[in-house]
């Protein structure tokens, strides 16, 4: 057995995609991934569209089996449909990076999944001026909960151009 490879020293300019799998490796153990690839490589393994509105939280064997296991993934509800048609494939891609038959069932779970601070910022975005005409019809209805409810619903549909965009 060769001794363990040492990280190099020096001014060198490390990137942080280089780092995770040390740093993360003990989290990612913890929470069912053996391998960090597969929480590192989700974007390449489903796609970029899918990727921003899911995320895979643990992989479970039988016990003293490390193949046949389940993959879990968190997923927004209007992507679960989607990627419940797509699970063959995405077994296929999973098997792949993993290097063998690990998976060999999907558990979809229902979640609130943002990619990123963009996304986030994307659902805080400032609220748009609604016409008069929207307000003068908004102020018929009596129940303050649908009021609110429907100015919501207005404003977001006033920041909208086109038909909707999935990402």
């Amino acid at each position: 057995m060769s001794p363990p490879k040492e990280a190099p020293r020096g001014k060198g300019v490390r990137r942080v995609a280089d780092l995770v799998p040390d740093v993360g490796g003990v989290a990612f153990k913890r929470f069912g991934f053996a391998q960090g690839a597969l929480v590192s490589r989700w974007a390449e393994i489903v796609g970029p569209a899918h990727a921003r509105h899911s995320r895979p939280e643990g992989l479970k064997f039988k016990r003293g089996e490390k193949t046949g296991g389940t993959l879990e993934i968190a997923v927004t509800g209007a992507l679960a449909p989607m990627l419940s048609h797509a699970v063959p494939q995405l077994i296929e891609r999973v098997n792949r990076v993993l290097g063998h038959g690990a998976v060999a069932r999907v558990k979809l779970r229902h979640a609130d999944v943002l990619e990123d601070d963009r996304a986030v910022e994307a659902v805080r975005r400032t609220p748009v001026a609604l016409s008069e005409a929207t307000h003068s019809t908004l102020r018929a209805i009596a129940d303050p909960e649908l009021r609110s409810s429907l100015e919501s619903l207005a404003q977001a549909l006033a920041d909208t151009q086109g038909l909707p965009v999935v990402r």
